[in-house]
């Protein structure tokens, strides 16, 4: 098998398995609200309720703070999701698949063993488990980004439904929820889950590579414990590579530049980190990123007050947002029709500059839609009507799928592929810094606005709208990009995605 390459059924399995793993390990953190709900009937941060006097001489308990403890437990383990992509995509580039894939195990492993164990008195270990749930799962979804490398031409239609698993996974809360319901305590379901790491340490060994796919994906490939070396046609490959032409593993996700063709000039990270484009796309992640974090927080208590504390409307609406959520996988594909729309037609797609310049030109109507489907999102849930929530739950999923699969393919389209992993870790953590913003929103809404977050609603929807600025900064550099290319006459052979200094830092 060493000198084989890897046929379909195994490269299946590995989307199939990849697919799976995603959709049911990785962003468990954000099915928050379905877990709070568990975990309040078990009486976890119980003690922080306090006895308030009520008109009718009665002392009913003031549970806010309870609240307060649960709004934290997932501000911090959101932040470490997003903050520690960063030294994670370092990790993931200097040491390969296996080492990166074995640290998100023993993570992944560690978390569901502090929640199984444990207890209303010991409520203190949801801290450091859900950090570890949300570290390790962002440390599978980095190293399944890469099976796309695998289906050539259908690349980015596999990277777009990892993050869209990854944004369904968080209905596993939601089976979670309901089985209790049925009996089933949560410590067993925890150690099932637990027990679940055997199996992502078998596809590490057996259907994921040692280091990285390459891409374009050399001849022979194979990757596997069975093929525990390069082939001997890939080393022929490598052998027969031109001196200086960078090594199809060094860019695992982006395309190399076509053998003969002008190398583009060399663009530091820092020029693309400073640049305006940069700064203005993270500006956009932020707040919409902030936005739905506070919803996703505050959305227990929010259910109560509007349900007037009637615990089945609250568990019904639960369960109808942990539903939509399972959706994710099927819209986050459409944000990829949107950017790809320009290389359906039967012309054939410009390569060069002018390619770059058509790639980047289609994204400014992707950015435009996230934003939209964000107000829309932000105004719905600032309205206080319960049978309204059912419409801001499918908004909500709407707008979280354009988000994260079109933060990834903007970074991809914008920036030079070398600097990828870098830019998208360092977006990720300044928009963790961002989202800290959620935990005093949260600690408003619960003191001085007495449970009521209209007023916050309303900042967020002022907030959003800054977002527009992003699009409106990529299509100036377009329309002068365009001028440029015009006034050359003949576009520069560079490939997709390269750019030159004057282009990153404008």
């Amino acid at each position: 098998m060493a000198g084989g390459s890897a046929g379909l059924p195994k490269r299946l399995g590995t989307l199939l398995s990849g697919l799976l793993e995603c959709g049911a390990f990785c962003g468990l953190i954000f099915g928050w609200a379905s877990l709070v709900f568990v975990l309040k009937d078990l009486q976890y941060f119980k003690g922080w309720c306090q006895p308030a006097l009520d008109p009718n001489g009665t002392e009913p308990l003031d549970c806010r703070p309870q609240d307060e403890q649960f709004s934290l437990v997932f501000t911090i383990g959101s932040f470490m999701n997003n903050f520690m992509t960063f030294p994670m995509g370092f990790i993931f580039d200097r040491f390969g698949t296996t080492v990166a894939r074995l640290i998100a195990i023993s993570l992944y492993t560690g978390g569901t063993l502090l929640v199984a164990f444990s207890t209303p008195e010991l409520a203190v270990l949801l801290f450091p488990a859900m950090s570890m749930l949300s570290v390790g799962g962002i440390l599978l979804i980095l190293t399944n980004m890469q099976v796309g490398n695998l289906f050539g031409k259908y690349r980015s239609i596999i990277i777009t439904l990892y993050n869209g698993a990854f944004d369904s996974s968080s209905a596993i809360f939601l089976i979670i929820k309901v089985l209790y319901g049925h009996g089933l305590s949560l410590r067993t379901m925890f150690l099932f889950m637990a027990a679940c790491s055997a199996w992502h340490l078998l596809r590490t060994l057996f259907l994921m590579p040692r280091t990285r796919i390459p891409y374009p994906l050399p001849p022979t490939y194979n990757y596997g414990l069975r093929c525990p070396g390069r082939s001997r046609s890939y080393r022929t490959y490598e052998e027969k590579r031109p001196p200086g032409e960078a090594g199809p593993e060094e860019t695992p996700l982006e395309p190399v530049p076509p053998r003969g063709a002008a190398a583009p000039p060399a663009v530091p990270f820092a020029a693309c980190a400073c640049s305006a484009r940069f700064a203005w796309h993270v500006a956009w992640l932020s707040v919409l990123q902030l936005r739905h974090y506070f919803f996703i927080g505050t959305l227990n208590p929010q259910l109560q007050r509007l349900a007037h504390g009637d615990a089945g409307l609250v568990s019904t609406y639960t369960n109808a947002f942990a539903f939509t959520q399972l959706c994710g996988v099927l819209c986050a594909p459409w944000n990829g029709l949107i950017l790809d729309r320009h290389k359906r037609g039967k012309a054939p797609h410009p390569d060069g500059a002018l390619g770059a310049l058509a790639d980047l030109q289609a994204s400014v109507l992707s950015l435009v839609v996230t934003v939209v489907l964000g107000l829309l999102f932000s105004i719905a849930a600032a309205v206080p009507v319960l049978p309204v929530q059912f419409g801001t739950f499918v908004l909500q999923v709407l707008s979280r799928s354009f988000l994260y699969g079109g933060n990834a393919a903007f970074l991809a389209i914008a920036f030079p592929p070398q600097h990828f992993g870098k830019l998208y870790g360092l977006a990720m953590a300044l928009s963790a810094l961002v989202a800290l913003l959620q935990y005093p929103c949260m600690a408003m809404v619960q003191g001085p606005l007495q449970g009521d977050p209209f007023y916050v609603n309303l900042g967020l929807i002022a907030v959003v709208l800054v977002a527009f600025v992003s699009p409106v900064v990529v299509a100036r550099e377009c329309r002068r990009q365009a001028k440029e290319l015009g006034a050359a006459g003949t576009p520069l052979a560079a490939p997709p995605g390269a750019e030159s200094p004057d282009k990153a830092t404008h």
